[in-house]
């Protein structure tokens, strides 16, 4: 399934760095292993992309990469038993977040009902507001992706 393309020690709040992973907001990479349902995961993934994209673009695209991730770590958390493995690669004028977790099966994006349930929005949000998206299989999981790509500020 893809989008509009066309197609490890703890820090101080308890959540794993991948060993020998750039971490650093200064590195335009940020790695983090998060632990199975652990959605104290949420926040801290968002503070850190939000210092990993500092000087990257404007409010607004950091603000949407905020949102998305935080869509696609929660759906790894929530719907997955083994945890998850969230990466975010700045390059020049492009943001590409991934969300790896270990259960088979490929997400599908629907509809969410007209009530006001706030389940089964994610995937929508990410197929409305990213530039590319897309998933793949990843040995015994996958990957769930996005890209925004921004001006520089």
């Amino acid at each position: 399934m893809t989008g509009r393309q066309g197609g490890a020690g703890p820090d101080a709040s308890g959540h794993g760095r991948e060993p020998g992973a750039e971490g650093e907001p200064d590195s335009g990479r940020l790695r983090r292993r998060l632990g199975s349902a652990d959605l104290t995961a949420v926040p801290e993934v968002r503070r850190a992309l939000r210092e990993l994209l500092g000087h990257w673009g404007e409010q607004d695209a950091t603000d949407v990469a905020e949102l998305l991730a935080s869509e696609l770590v929660t759906n790894a958390l929530v719907h997955t038993d083994h945890g998850a493995v969230v990466t975010a690669t700045v390059a020049a004028s492009t943001l590409r977040v991934e969300v790896l977790d270990f259960m088979a099966g490929l997400p599908a994006a629907r509809l969410p009902g007209a009530h006001l349930d706030t389940h089964g929005r994610g995937l929508v949000l990410v197929q409305s507001l990213a530039d590319a998206w897309g998933v793949h299989t990843h040995g015994v999981g996958k990957v769930v992706w996005f890209e925004l790509h921004g001006r520089p500020a």
